[in-house]
């Protein structure tokens, strides 16, 4: 179990006793008079295999502690900057008991450690979140056709969807795409055969954006394409690069183009009951939520699901933390100040994912291929998503204002935990799950020493991040 103890100390000596089976267990641990501290005060029984230090504002392990394998620290560290810190270890049986200069203090339970199989399930779980958007067979791999313009590499599409491209920009007074089979050299690899734009398509960036639109447009109007969003992504071989071209949002499948996003995860820390154990009655202890969103039942892609607070596209022309600010406005009503003052940008997560096409229930097109042509088999989605924390007071509520979402509701990180099973019954928007998991790796919910940890990392950013 996680188990959490706030107690006054100097240089004293902690002694921890064991009673139970194996578990994990953290202390808070306040010093009284900071100042240059020795680590040294602090003694471990033979039992504890595992020891790390943290800031408890932060989730950052203390940097230079020496841990010995007697279990005593001897380096001098400088607590001026950290009199808050918390203390995690692995012991071979429970902890219950504090010795500490002559007095001793029970631990209090404040939640489930997932240790033992719970653990061994939540990191399957997660890994089948993260594969449900990294999840392009060799079968598929293998085969795609990359979309050169310019000796850039900006897209991956299969034969048939390259097939169908072609296809409908003939139907136009001018060729737009075509097939090349002239080889070219591209990081090192030959490729000798990719799709490409034809000479009629332009060579600026708006000419460019205006021949591909028709074909898109083309393929909107004979319901192949669906979800249209009039909202324009710019189409380039790295996300720092200028654009070739700008692209309708729902045609970026049919290109196998980057995409980019911002994911934000609110979250709330409220404050728990005080426990009746004396002990604890000079803490206040908070339990981490998340803000969840239920999507529109009338959004194209995943109607009534479950996402985050804000999430969004990374649209042409407009900075992240710009679009960051507008998202949470227009999605969540959070004013500018308070997502300024809470905001944290904390990296980035990358996923290629291949979604067998489906016909849309408007489409002119049928299963077989007649009188429109060649039938996708299935497109390409490569994304980047930034992601960011975002801490809100207690006593927020948001509020949706652009009519994406139906309601708001809070989740512990254990129903968020719960919510990965494969046979869960509202499972969260897949591309939500990285995002999550990315945080929950962050804070620690989740041990390095579990089996499957560095998959999980791994995993995160199996796409092309560029």
């Amino acid at each position: 179990m996680f188990t959490r103890l706030m107690i006054k100390v100097t240089s004293i000596a902690i002694i921890m006793t064991s009673q139970t089976n194996t578990n994990f267990f953290r202390s808070l641990v306040s010093i009284s008079n900071p100042c240059k501290f020795f680590a040294d005060a602090f003694q471990f029984p033979a039992s504890i295999t595992r020891r790390s230090f943290y800031s408890s504002t932060s989730s950052h392990r203390l940097q230079g502690l020496n841990l010995k394998k007697n279990g005593r620290i001897y380096q001098q560290i400088n607590y001026n900057l950290f009199p808050n810190f918390m203390i995690e270890a692995k012991c071979s049986s429970g902890i219950d008991t504090v010795h500490a200069k002559g007095f001793s203090t029970k631990f209090s339970n404040i939640g489930k450690v997932h240790n033992g199989q719970r653990e061994v399930d939540i990191i399957n779980s997660m890994l089948y979140r993260i594969r449900q958007c990294n999840n392009v067979p060799d079968s598929v791999k293998n085969t795609l056709l990359p979309f050169i313009v310019d000796g850039k590499l900006l897209g991956k599409v299969t034969k048939k969807t390259a097939n169908k491209l072609v296809e409908s920009s003939n139907k136009l007074p001018c060729s737009v795409f075509k097939i090349s089979n002239q080889e070219i050299s591209y990081d090192g690899d030959v490729i000798p055969l990719h799709l490409t734009l034809s000479e009629e398509a332009g060579d600026t960036c708006s000419l460019r954006t205006d021949s591909v639109m028709t074909v898109m447009s083309q393929l909107r109007e004979e319901g192949v394409i669906d979800g249209w969003r009039d909202e324009l992504l710019p189409l380039s071989e790295g996300f720092y690069d200028d654009p070739t071209l700008l692209v309708e949002r729902a045609a970026a499948p049919f290109l196998g183009m980057m995409q980019y996003g911002v994911h934000i995860n609110g979250i709330v820390r409220e404050e728990r009951d005080k426990n009746e154990d004396d002990s604890m009655t000079a803490s206040s202890h908070f339990e981490t939520k998340m803000w969840m969103a239920r999507r529109s039942a009338t959004k194209s892609k995943y109607p009534g699901m479950l996402d985050h607070i804000v999430a969004g596209g990374q649209p042409a022309g407009i900075g992240l933390m710009e679009n960051v600010l507008k998202e949470c406005m227009e999605e969540a009503g959070i004013p500018e100040d308070l997502t300024i003052a809470g905001i944290r940008s904390v990296g980035a997560i990358s996923y290629e994912q291949y979604e067998p096409f489906k016909v849309h229930q408007s489409s002119h097109v049928n299963s077989r291929e007649g009188d429109f042509g060649t039938i996708i088999d299935g497109l390409i989605s490569r994304s980047v998503l930034f992601c960011y924390d975002l801490e809100l007071p207690p006593d927020f509520e948001p509020a949706a204002l652009d009519g994406e979402v139906e309601s708001f509701f809070k989740w512990s990180v254990s129903e968020v935990m719960d919510s990965m099973k494969e046979d869960y019954h509202d499972p969260i928007k897949p591309n939500c799950y990285p995002v999550i998991i990315d945080y929950m790796l962050r804070s620690g919910d989740i041990s390095p020493d579990s089996p499957g940890y560095l998959d999980i990392l791994r995993e995160l950013r199996g796409g092309y991040c560029g």
